[in-house]
């Protein structure tokens, strides 16, 4: 394998960043109350016992921000490791379902699967992520262009020890240090990572957080307008417009 750079490294954070973050400002600017109230469930902020308006629109956008941001920080970490493999191995993104990279090393062909962290799927989507490294070890061995071929579910942190057959004989999963070892050869790349992520964030954070102000400033007047009576949350409209939708007595039950 080719060593990599530091300013190669620095060049891929760089524009991963500035696309997960424009990706995550996407989403707030394009998001209505009517989408986040339709999305939340009322009961459980009455449990909370949050009453101002102002700390409900901060929980509701916490709540509602939380699963995009992930997927679009999954996002950023795949094409981080699929630059890097390109740099290294010759690497690329893999077109196989399922299938995130692909690269040959000592004569070795890679097929592997890029999850974020350790807990990233249910018991069905294990099973599928199962079949689809299958398939895509069959096609490769189909187009002769290694003699081993090597499906991997890579795990990009965490302390898990390798698993030589997960899942199914010969298909590894590699977590955390060992995962980018294996993409770049370089044992403390896992590390390297992580300095120039939190450094560059805190330049990106300003536009995202000016965004999030406005989108709760925003938000916190028109639910004093739609959604409170003297002065107070009025539970049961938001409630209604959260989850009214009664219709059985037209039907015959």
């Amino acid at each position: 394998m080719r060593s990599l750079d530091s300013d190669k490294l620095e060049q891929f954070l760089d524009e991963g960043l500035a696309s997960f973050y424009q990706a995550c400002l996407r989403s707030l600017k394009a998001l209505t109350l009517d989408e986040l109230l339709t999305n939340c469930d009322p009961c459980l902020f009455t449990i909370r016992r949050i009453n101002l308006v102002g700390e409900l629109i901060e929980k509701l956008l916490e709540d509602y921000l939380s699963p995009s941001e992930r997927e679009h920080f999954e996002g950023f970490l795949v094409d981080l490791a699929v630059r890097i493999a390109g740099e290294t191995c010759g690497g690329h993104k893999s077109t196989a379902q399922g299938v995130d990279l692909e690269f040959v090393n000592d004569n070795v062909h890679y097929v592997v699967s890029v999850k974020s962290g350790p807990n990233w799927g249910n018991s069905s989507q294990i099973k599928k992520l199962e079949q689809d490294l299958k398939n895509a070890v069959i096609r490769v061995q189909q187009s002769r262009r290694a003699s081993v071929v090597r499906p991997v579910l890579g795990i990009c942190y965490g302390k898990t020890r390798t698993n030589f057959n997960y899942r199914f004989p010969g298909c590894w999963k590699v977590v955390g240090q060992n995962f980018w070892y294996l993409i770049s050869e370089n044992e403390d790349l896992y590390t390297d990572i992580i300095e120039p992520i939190g450094y560059r964030a805190k330049q990106h954070n300003a536009d995202f957080d000016r965004e999030q102000v406005r989108v709760i400033n925003e938000f916190t007047g028109e639910i004093c307008n739609r959604f409170c009576l003297g002065g107070f949350i009025d539970w049961p409209r938001l409630v209604e417009f959260n989850s009214g939708n009664y219709d059985l007595d037209e039907v015959a039950i």
